[in-house]
């Protein structure tokens, strides 16, 4: 789950991370109003969308270079900017053209950054422990850092049993070049990147740009931090800061139904059970010269329930023009499954051609079941491996 760059700070700055004074606005009036309660002598605009890259991207069919970050001097420019963003959607690397509509913006005091870094906690799954990430090179161009210097990102590995150690994060402060008196201030806010990583389960938590402004305070001017769905049961609090408007309106949907969906942008829609026999099918589909439309993870226990709200839902992109069905039958037995399609074409309604593949316990019986509804369900097709129905959906769909 994502939240917006303002919760993200505001759950820092509880940690105990300094972060400059923002107010949130969602009309260009509130924008004014804000510039104003904030001093009324400057402020920066930021648009509140889950994307990163928002200071370098474009405001959708806006006339003049605009993104989603910029200064405001007065409060005119103020209500100006936020009219804009609030009226355009926003395009940057990570929306992909078609861009993201702006529905929230924050009106933040202007901290006259002079030197920006870059911190960020993950899991680094090649050595099992989540690394405390820091670099002298913060900014927008974090991303092409890591790739062209990457001896320019210091890690540090840290034990989940005990968190950032101070001695850590004083030792990283000091390899980033900061001078004895930013320190303490420095490991103030690594202990809270750290604190809320683990406290709130957290897969990512980022500070980028934290900031030495040029009276030489350290803040956290951008942050942005994602959670483990898994482990949302465990914080209230954390799902009370969830904005579904930002969502997929579809993946929402599955989520409803227990399915795990995430829409991509090809042709050829998947329903399979299990995450890694769904990356495979997408794999060969791909190998095969076709592009799929969707990662869909059934689970284990297919239900005939399940499977009709699962062909809806990728039936619901016009873009789809055939289905793979890929099921492996260990703990759903196959006939039930192969029985649980039929009654799925039955109430749906199959317009695009569905390929089915299944294997496992009482596949015989399973194959059985869709041979004799070929008459009843011409668009259903079985295939005998998983070879031959990547093949055949690809060249059906075409």
């Amino acid at each position: 789950m994502k939240i917006h760059e303002y919760q993200a700070k505001e759950l820092l700055a509880a940690a105990g991370a300094p972060t400059p004074k923002h107010i949130v606005a969602r009309s260009p009036e509130e924008a004014g109003r804000a510039f104003e309660e904030l001093g009324g002598t400057g402020a920066m605009i930021k648009a509140q969308i889950h994307a990163g890259g928002r200071g370098a991207g474009q405001l959708k069919g806006y006339a003049e270079k605009l993104g989603g970050v910029k200064f405001a001097p007065t409060k005119e420019k103020a209500q100006k900017l936020a009219e804009a963003m609030l009226t355009h959607d926003l395009v940057t690397k990570q929306t992909g053209p078609e861009g993201q509509k702006i529905s929230t913006l924050i009106v933040q005091a202007d901290a006259e950054p002079a030197k920006e870094y870059y911190l960020g906690m993950v899991l680094d799954r090649a050595i099992g422990l989540p690394v405390m990430m820091a670099s002298a090179e913060g900014g927008m161009d974090i991303e092409e850092v890591a790739e062209k210097h990457p001896e320019k990102i210091l890690k540090v590995a840290v034990s989940p049993e005990t968190g950032l150690l101070p001695f850590q994060a004083q030792k990283l402060a000091y390899e980033l070049g900061f001078p004895a008196d930013q320190i303490a201030a420095v490991v103030k806010v690594m202990m809270a990147v750290s604190q809320v990583y683990f406290s709130k389960d957290a897969s990512i938590v980022e500070v980028n740009p934290l900031a030495v402004t040029k009276k030489g305070e350290v803040v956290v001017l951008d942050a942005k931090i994602d959670f483990d769905d898994n482990a949302l049961f465990r914080h209230k609090d954390v799902q009370a800061l969830r904005d579904l408007t930002e969502e997929n309106p579809t993946e929402i949907r599955a989520g409803k139904a227990n399915l795990n969906y995430i829409q991509l942008d090809g042709n050829i829609g998947c329903l399979v059970n299990g995450a890694g026999l769904a990356m495979a099918t997408m794999d060969i589909i791909n190998y095969h010269g076709g592009k799929p439309a969707n990662f869909l993870d059934v689970g284990g226990g297919v239900t005939a329930e399940g499977a009709i709200e699962a062909f809806r839902i990728i039936l619901s992109d016009s873009g789809v023009k055939g289905i793979l069905v890929n099921i492996f039958g260990g703990i759903a037995k196959c006939d039930l499954i192969a029985e649980a399609l039929v009654k799925a074409g039955r109430e749906v309604g199959f317009q695009v051609p569905v390929v089915v593949r299944l294997e496992g316990t009482n596949s015989a019986r399973a194959r059985e079941i869709l041979e004799g509804v070929k008459a009843e369900l011409p668009m259903i097709r079985a295939a005998a491996g998983l070879t031959e129905a990547a093949k055949m959906v690809v060249e059906l769909s075409k």
